[in-house]
C-alpha cells in the first residue's frame, strides 16, 4: 500500500486494541462477578450509550477515568432500574471502584503501545484523528500522551457529523490536503470505519478484535454478511470489505 498520510479512529482502536468497548466492559463485569447474563448485559449497554450520546452526562473538561466512572456508573443504576441487581447482595460502590481500576488500567496499557507506534508513523507521515466521541477527546487524548501526534483532530461532537457518514472522514481527507487514494483509515469497525472510508476511496486497514458480535465488529449485522458496495447491494464478507487486516497495531510498522 503506498501511503502518504493517516486518518486513525480513536475509541476501540488505539486505547482497545481493537476490541470492542462493549466486550471490554463485559468482560471486566465478569471478572468482578457482576451477577447478571451478557443479554442483560448488552440491554444496559445500549440504553447507556444513547444516553451518553445525547452529551448531558459529559462534558469538555472530563477525562477518561471521570468519563469511563460516570458510564459504568450510569450501566450500574440502569441495572438496578430495570431489576437486573439488588444492592443488598453486595456494595455498588465496591463494584464500580473495583471495575473502573481494572479497565483503566488496561486502557493505559493499551494505549502505551498505540503511543509508541504512531510515534514512529509519525516520523515519515501525517496524522488526522476522525472520532465518534463525547466532546472531551483533547483532554482524553493529553490523559494517555497523544497530544501532539497528530496534525488535526476531528471529533463527531464538535464537528455535528458522526460515523459512518463518510463526510466526518472527507473532513480528515481535507485535513491532509491530499487526494482519499492517498491516505489510509484505519479502525476497529467495518461499518462506521472501513465502508465509509472507502467509499470516498481511501484506502482501509481494519484492526480486527473482539466485535460485539461474534461474526463481526459490532455493527447489527447477522451471519457475518454486510454490503461493502451500496450500488450493487451484494452482500460478502467483512474481511472482503477491508484493503488490509491486522490484529495489532504495530504491524503498520513492517
Amino acid at each position: 500500500m503506498d501511503v502518504k498520510g493517516y486518518i486513525f479512529d480513536y475509541g476501540g482502536t488505539l486505547d482497545t486494541a481493537g476490541s470492542h468497548w462493549g466486550k471490554m466492559l463485559w468482560h471486566a463485569y465478569e471478572r468482578q462477578h457482576l451477577p447478571v447474563t451478557e443479554e442483560q448485559f448488552r440491554d444496559v449497554y445500549v440504553q447507556v450509550e444513547k444516553l451518553l450520546g445525547r452529551g448531558r452526562n459529559i462534558t469538555q473538561e472530563y477525562t477518561f477515568y471521570k468519563t469511563l466512572d460516570t458510564k459504568i456508573n450510569l450501566e450500574l443504576e440502569c441495572f438496578q432500574k430495570q431489576g437486573y441487581i439488588n444492592e443488598g447482595n453486595f456494595s455498588l460502590a465496591h463494584l464500580q471502584t473495583a471495575v473502573l481500576e481494572d479497565l483503566y488500567q488496561e486502557v493505559q496499557e493499551t494505549t502505551k503501545k498505540s503511543v509508541a507506534v504512531l510515534k514512529e508513523i509519525k516520523k515519515s507521515h501525517p496524522m488526522v484523528l476522525v472520532s465518534n466521541f463525547y466532546g472531551n477527546i483533547n483532554v482524553v487524548l493529553k490523559e494517555f500522551g497523544f497530544d501532539g501526534l497528530f496534525d488535526h483532530v476531528i471529533e463527531s461532537a464538535a464537528v455535528g457529523i458522526r460515523k459512518p457518514d463518510p463526510r466526518i472522514f472527507q473532513l480528515g481527507v481535507e485535513a491532509l490536503k491530499m487526494e482519499p487514494r492517498m491516505v489510509a483509515v484505519v479502525g476497529d469497525s467495518i461499518r462506521n470505519d472501513i465502508i465509509p472510508a472507502a467509499e470516498l476511496g481511501c484506502q482501509t486497514i481494519w484492526l480486527k478484535g473482539e466485535g460485539w458480535t461474534a461474526a463481526t465488529d459490532g455493527s447489527p449485522i447477522e451471519h457475518g454478511l454486510i454490503v461493502c458496495d451500496h450500488r450493487r447491494q451484494t452482500p460478502v464478507h467483512d474481511e472482503e470489505c477491508a484493503g488490509r487486516i491486522i490484529t495489532s497495531l504495530d504491524e503498520l510498522l513492517q
